[in-house]
């Protein structure tokens, strides 16, 4: 790795505001819940229940401007590393809340939610190490030359088309019954977003550095498909959490949100074309196991980790351990018993 290399700086300084987004955005819902929780205390009208005092509780508003910063921080990432790994270092934050949880709000994390963790970080750092490394899209004028390449205009299509049937057709036969109907929504729909946040962040890099943004169009066509595509995210996202659990809508949603940006950023930045075969399994093989740390940690989060739960043969052989070992303690009473009435 050649450090002189300014965009191994970029890649570095994405990589660090890609982590510092997950601690702080973590960190946001422990705030937010420590708040509410005193205000719970103090016999206020809780918000779910329609209550509005958190807002004059400070550690409430600490959350925001700490979710504020953490958001602030994934946005300008996108600017100097690839989506390939910002999007799915967004998993972190889900274990930086779950650590600090265990630890401010006495929530227990069991042994699969620990392991979950573990295998979190694990994927993390295979993601790091085997992600791609070069930026591509520099400009706004390579950015457009971007949009126009067939490719991802047949996947824009593609994914405007089936968000539009999944909305109209599926939604009112199958939204209440089914859970990937409105995620998968929320999805497609995401990897789109995405798209347009990393082009506004290269129009903010070439503004700081006093180019001329303001005055291309297509700066203001990425803001304007950003607020489209967030609204309709956070209207779909928010129907699948009213109807479904949220252990099952998080990390169903993560799947397949990280699985459509780095599709989406496949076709459109061709990070991958870079890769070799060892760095594109590598990748892989990080997000499917950042996949099953977080299934871990959400969907086995309230059940209890007992020796029922083994499974049968391991059962049987600690009973055949512990069965044999009262055998043989037995035998060598019998053999000292023996040697004592020979004497």
């Amino acid at each position: 790795m050649d450090l002189e290399d300014p965009s191994r700086y970029d890649f570095y300084i994405g990589l660090g505001l890609a982590l510092s987004s997950s601690l702080f955005i973590g960190g946001s819902f422990i705030l937010k819940k420590k708040g509410l929780l005193k205000l719970a205390s103090r016999g206020s009208v809780r918000a779910g229940q329609g209550g509005h005092a958190y807002l004059r509780e400070w550690l409430w508003w600490a959350g925001l401007l700490s979710m504020g910063i953490g958001e602030g921080a994934n946005f300008a990432a996108y600017a100097f590393a690839p989506a390939t790994l910002v999007t799915p270092l967004g998993a972190l934050s889900v274990l930086v809340s779950a650590v600090l949880a265990s630890y401010f709000l006495n929530e227990q994390l069991n042994i699969h939610g620990k392991i979950g963790c573990i295998l979190s970080i694990l994927g993390s750092t295979v993601m790091v190490i085997h992600a791609p490394q070069e930026e591509v899209v520099a400009t706004l004028e390579s950015m457009a030359e971007k949009l126009k390449d067939p490719g991802f205009i047949v996947f824009a299509v593609c994914v405007l088309v089936s968000s539009i049937l999944l909305i109209f057709v599926a939604g009112p036969r199958y939204g209440r019954s089914n859970v990937l109907v409105y995620v998968l929504v929320c999805s497609a729909i995401g990897s789109l977003s995405v798209s347009c946040v990393k082009g506004l962040g290269i129009a903010l890099k070439e503004l700081f550095a006093g180019k001329p943004v303001l005055k291309q169009p297509l700066g203001w066509v990425l803001l304007i498909c950003l607020v489209i595509c967030i609204s309709i995210q956070i209207n779909y996202l928010n129907k699948a959490l009213d109807i479904f659990n949220t252990s099952v809508v998080t990390p169903i949603y993560y799947v397949l949100f990280t699985t459509a940006v780095m599709t989406c950023s496949a076709i459109l930045f061709k990070e991958w074309q870079h890769m070799v075969l060892g760095n594109i399994i590598g990748t892989i093989s990080g997000f499917l196991t950042i996949v099953f740390g977080i299934f871990l940690l959400h969907v086995f989060r309230d059940v209890p980790f007992s020796p029922d739960l083994l499974p049968l043969f391991l059962k049987q052989g600690g009973a055949d351990m512990h069965i044999s070992s009262w055998k043989g303690a037995d035998l060598d009473f019998c053999v000292c018993s023996n040697r004592f009435r020979m004497n």
